[in-house]
């Protein structure tokens, strides 16, 4: 018996077809319609249903980059399941080059939404009931904020078996065991699916290997789920597992020398950088406050007092 259709919004995808659908948010002053663009594979046979999406920040393109490759690989008739890609939710962000909705509300806050709230309550509220409550398996893809970058990781809920099972099987090097935060879209769909929140990279940046390590890993969960054939995109090594991070912040204001790199591992007191005036002056060092890896740091020159410059996450 052939497989049904999927529905969204106002349309039905026949089984072993992909097809792109906007789903309608809202109008802009010149009466041009915004959409949320959904591209649907539904395959010809049986399997999960599994959402991806990007940019829910504006300013996060590397997963735009990861969606459009993995779809690029992607044949509905030998695909088994179905897959729901959302490139950018944040569109008025990414129109924009913010961040942030045109109220500089953070959508990533405003989840589960509302169909009558805020503009960025809507656009939650549509992602939800459009996509998110259709599937079994989410995975969010995101960067580092306005001038800081990442190391590929996943962030989730490793004492659940079955994320733990998928967060391996993303095969980032690290995965951390992360609280979720109220009015995101992980913590809104956790008791609805198995969500993996991926954090690479930098904001504004196609960083090629933050690209790659994303692609890669959707592949694999896509592979683990029986969704595609395995693919064969080389050996990864163990993931190390984290539970605990903190931020080395700026003793002093000043101009950063940074001295370490994503990845790299630190004991406690090991120097992560200096601090100096414009005329070269040293007037701090930055050092690790614990031992671990480093899975972020700002990419900022000049910092202030305070500021966050290197993020260890405990090992």
């Amino acid at each position: 018996m052939p497989r049904a259709s999927f529905a969204i919004g106002p349309v039905r995808v026949r089984a072993g077809s992909m097809r792109e659908v906007g789903l309608p948010i809202t109008r802009l002053v010149t009466g041009a319609e915004v959409s949320l663009p959904v591209r649907v594979v539904h395959g010809r046979e049986d399997g999960p249903t599994v959402w991806v999406n990007a940019a829910t920040h504006g300013d996060e393109v590397v997963g735009i980059e990861v969606i459009r490759r993995v779809l690029a690989g992607l044949r509905a008739q030998t695909f088994r399941g179905t897959l729901i890609a959302v490139p950018i939710v944040n569109v008025h962000g990414f129109m924009a080059g913010d961040r942030y909705l045109p109220d500089r509300r953070d959508l990533n806050r405003s989840f589960p939404g509302s169909p009558r709230g805020s503009l960025a309550s809507r656009i939650a509220h549509l992602m939800m009931t459009e996509v998110v409550a259709k599937c079994e398996v989410g995975i969010d893809l995101h960067t580092g904020s306005d001038r800081r970058t990442n190391l590929p990781q996943i962030r989730a809920d490793l004492d659940d078996p079955k994320t733990r099972a998928l967060a391996e099987a993303f095969g980032a090097p690290v995965l951390f065991h992360a609280r979720v935060r109220d009015g995101s879209l992980r913590s809104a769909a956790q008791d609805r699916a198995t969500v993996l929140l991926f954090e690479a990279g930098e904001a504004w940046r196609f960083d090629e290997w933050a690209i790659m390590a994303g692609v890669i890993g959707v592949r694999r969960v896509l592979a683990t789920l029986g969704m595609t054939e395995p693919v064969d995109d080389g050996p990864s090594e163990p993931a190390l597992v984290c539970r605990q991070s903190g931020w080395v912040r700026a003793r002093r204001s000043g101009i950063l020398e940074l001295e370490t790199a994503l990845g790299q591992r630190v004991q406690v007191g090991d120097r992560l950088g200096a601090l100096h005036d414009s005329f070269g002056k040293r007037l701090a060092l930055a050092r690790a406050d614990r031992a671990g890896i480093v899975i972020g740091h700002t990419t900022a020159p000049l910092v202030n007092n305070g500021d966050a410059l290197v993020h260890v996450a405990e090992t």
